[in-house]
């Protein structure tokens, strides 16, 4: 069986009892919600990643990050008719402060390549069907 290993830097942002998530394209989240960020690419310190993603993501800027938690999941993903292992590890920051916009649809490019954009979503109906899993053991911890 084929093993999947993915470390990320990912952003909390709530706003009035509402938190910011994306739409998934791809992977083994595709089309469910997950928490904004990803890849902690080569030589690339977590804050960076995120500040970076979160432009590739979100449209917005990061100003302020405070470090939340880090943790991390595993599970099944059936892909393309194979079950691989996968382990997600996540370094999570609470999102204090940002500058632009939030894009509510993103085009699916070589910069960012799995968010079709993002938008608030209220905490309380969130169910755990409609989110990653690394996403739903987050939010269970606010």
């Amino acid at each position: 069986m084929e093993k999947y290993r993915q470390l990320g830097a990912y952003g909390i942002l709530i706003d009035n009892n509402k938190i910011l998530l994306i739409k998934k394209k791809t992977g083994p989240y595709d089309g469910l919600l997950d928490l904004p960020g990803g890849t902690i690419e080569e030589d690339e310190r977590p804050i960076e990643a995120l500040i970076r993603e979160f432009h590739e993501e979100v449209g917005i800027n990061v100003t302020k990050a405070n470090l939340f938690d880090a943790d991390s999941v595993s599970f099944k993903w059936n892909y393309n008719n194979e079950i691989i292992n996968v382990q997600h590890l996540g370094i999570f920051y609470k999102i204090e402060n940002y500058n632009g916009d939030i894009l509510k649809e993103i085009k699916v490019d070589d910069v960012n390549d799995d968010s079709l954009g993002a938008e608030f979503y209220d905490i309380k109906s969130l169910k755990e069907n409609e989110l990653s899993k690394i996403a739903w053991m987050e939010i269970n911890k606010l």
